[in-house]
């Protein structure tokens, strides 16, 4: 029954953000919300064979403040989360987890609150802000559930409880600069304690653990490559040492390549110190192919493959509890969703996971999820 209510409840939340933002009717400020329902199941191998029920949340407002209050480039965002459910990985088992939606802990977070200042062909944000929304991304890979094709495993496992990304982020200045034709180069600095309202502490303000400095600079448009880089200003405890300390850093690229139309190939990687968390390095590739159904404009279909490698500290720890380590765990993802109706989407998707949670010991994975998605 608490499933049931909790539908319910967001269900109704999403109306009433919709009919709010249709009530004032001003382009100055725009009101969206999207509510996702997952069921997933891993229906041979990994740990078990349970289907699992997770959701999401999400409200976002947007306001031009040069129309509301005539403060000129500037804009104010803010995005809330409610996460209920189930946590799909624990059938499948894997390191990389299998659904972007899941989370430790459930409840209501404040997402994102930032205000950007348009200066010229740069701008700045300060505020809560998710690292991913503009750094080691790709717009073609977004349309996958697996984790590993938002922000590469071996900065997503980094921290204390993951970086600035979904679902909890830390306080963050980001400056962007744009030039010539598709041409950007950007930087950030968010706290390395990233958690929120909603989060055990709420926002922290302190920065005692350091922070987290990203850069990434970028060029071209239909053929587009971007190269960046990661350090924590601080140290983190050793993987697999107790008594050592470690400054976590690393580097990534990513191309991405329109080669028709409606048809968009990409490619990343990344790669670690390896010596603070259970990944040393990851490549995802993959195809999206838009308007999959000619007049269908909202139909896609998209393939992709991931790997990430092990780090020796985290094989080291699965040999001590008696598992037999990997080097790599492998995954491959194929997903189609279309618009059924004007606010309804379906997107089934298949997942075959090669040595779930770095353990020659555990039966490769197939994972299929239905996610349900209606949008205000």
């Amino acid at each position: 029954m608490r499933v049931r209510h909790s539908i319910l409840f967001q269900c109704g939340a999403a109306l009433s953000a919709a009919w709010v933002g249709s009530a004032m009717a001003q382009d100055a400020v725009q009101i969206d919300a999207v509510y996702t329902a997952d069921v997933s199941a891993t229906v041979s191998g990994g740990v078990d064979n349970k289907a699992r029920y997770l959701d999401n949340l999400d409200v976002t407002l947007e306001a031009d403040l040069d129309a509301l209050a005539g403060w000129r480039g500037a804009k104010l965002f803010l995005y809330g989360l409610n996460n209920l459910g189930h946590a799909a990985n624990a059938g499948a088992g894997t390191a990389e987890g299998i659904d972007n939606i899941e989370v430790d802990r459930h409840g209501p977070r404040l997402y994102e609150v930032w205000l950007e200042q348009q200066l010229g062909p740069a701008s700045v944000r300060m505020g809560l802000y998710d690292v991913n929304s503009e750094f080691y991304a790709t717009e073609a890979s977004d349309l996958r559930m697996g984790p590993p094709f938002g922000i590469g495993s071996e900065l997503a496992a980094t921290g204390m409880r993951g970086p600035s990304i979904f679902p909890s982020t830390g306080l963050a200045v980001r400056l962007r600069g744009e030039f010539g034709k598709g041409g950007y180069v950007q930087a950030v600095v968010v706290n390395a304690d990233a958690r929120t309202w909603g989060d055990r502490g709420g926002i922290d303000t302190s920065f005692d653990k350091g922070a987290l400095a990203v850069a990434e600079a970028g060029w071209g448009k239909d053929l587009r490559l971007s190269l960046g880089g990661w350090s924590y200003t601080k140290r983190q405890d050793h993987i697999y040492l107790a008594d050592e300390k470690r400054r976590a850093r690393g580097a990534y690229a990513l191309a991405q390549w329109r080669a028709q139309p409606k048809t968009v190939f990409f490619g990343r990687g990344g790669v670690s110190d390896g010596k603070t968390g259970p990944f040393r390095g990851s490549v995802q590739l993959g195809v999206l192919q838009e308007e999959l159904f000619a007049g269908r404009e909202d139909s896609a279909l998209s393939f992709g493959l991931h790997r990430a490698w092990f780090s020796r500290g985290y094989r080291q720890s699965l040999l001590d509890d008696g598992a037999v380590p990997a080097r790599t765990e492998t995954g491959v993802e194929l997903t189609l969703s279309d618009r059924i109706a004007p606010h309804i989407s379906l997107q089934p998707d298949v997942q075959y996971i090669v040595n779930p949670g770095g353990d020659h010991a555990v039966k490769d994975a197939l994972v299929t999820t239905l996610r349900v998605m209606l949008d205000f």
